[in-house]
């Protein structure tokens, strides 16, 4: 049986992508509730601000139908969808004692997004992972809450000076972790990553196969949208 690398975050993050949305309607309080209730320790969406200030809960940031799509930041929160939830009624349906990875697909989300978190309890803050591929502005949201984490959320090919000097680069940043598809991940990259410091995230993890690799590899959390599928890979690994 191959040897498996060890993680640097133990036991790794089972992030439910957009909740347990291989289960029910994604991005929705059931599917976060879901997910929990099936023994994921992580939840992940995406962030976008309303007109009024409000972060949201929503993959592509448009409502309305196809003849009249309007960008979430064009609406105020009392005209959206009941669907799209808050940030804060996230925390009020799931508490604060999960790991909560947040795609800030409009910068503007970040800072109603970590007042949400402050608000939420003195563990949430510690526990929101935000995921960008600017590390600029990775960093400015660490100046709002140095207790909050920062995920690269890159691709290989993106890392022009090699992923060594990547991996030198986000240490140097205080970028906790790079988040990349799990089709780019081998041994010897976690191994890389983690020789900085930096922790190793694979997304699209959906069948048995392809998590049980990414966790022999030593990965330190998964994004699957199958939450049973992942809690039960997570189980085989400890």
């Amino acid at each position: 049986m191959p040897t498996r690398l060890p993680s640097l975050r133990r036991p790794p993050i089972g992030f439910a992508h957009r909740g347990a949305r291989a289960h029910a309607p994604e991005n929705t309080l059931e599917a976060f509730a879901l997910a929990r209730k099936l023994g994921a320790t992580g939840l992940e969406s995406d962030a976008w601000v309303t007109a009024d200030g409000v972060a949201v809960l929503d993959h592509d940031g448009m409502v309305g139908s196809a003849l009249r799509r309007r960008s979430i930041g064009n609406v105020a929160r009392a005209d959206l969808p009941a669907h799209i939830p808050t940030v804060e009624a996230l925390y009020e349906t799931c508490g604060d004692d999960f790991e909560l990875s947040i795609d800030v697909k409009d910068p503007a989300a970040a800072p109603p997004l970590i007042e949400a978190a402050r608000q939420a309890g003195p563990a949430a803050l510690g526990r929101l992972w935000l995921c960008h591929d600017d590390h600029d502005l990775l960093t400015s949201w660490r100046q709002r809450a140095p207790e909050v984490r920062l995920v690269d959320s890159t691709r290989l090919r993106r890392m022009r000076s090699g992923t060594e000097r990547h991996a030198a680069q986000l240490q140097a940043r205080g970028i906790d972790a790079v988040n990349l598809h799990h089709s780019e991940w081998t041994g010897g990259l976690t191994t890389l990553f983690h020789r900085f410091d930096v922790l190793a995230f694979g997304w699209d993890a959906q069948f048995d196969r392809v998590l049980d690799g990414l966790l022999a590899m030593g990965i330190d959390a998964v994004y699957s949208d199958h939450t049973d599928r992942m809690v039960e890979a997570l189980a085989r690994a400890a």
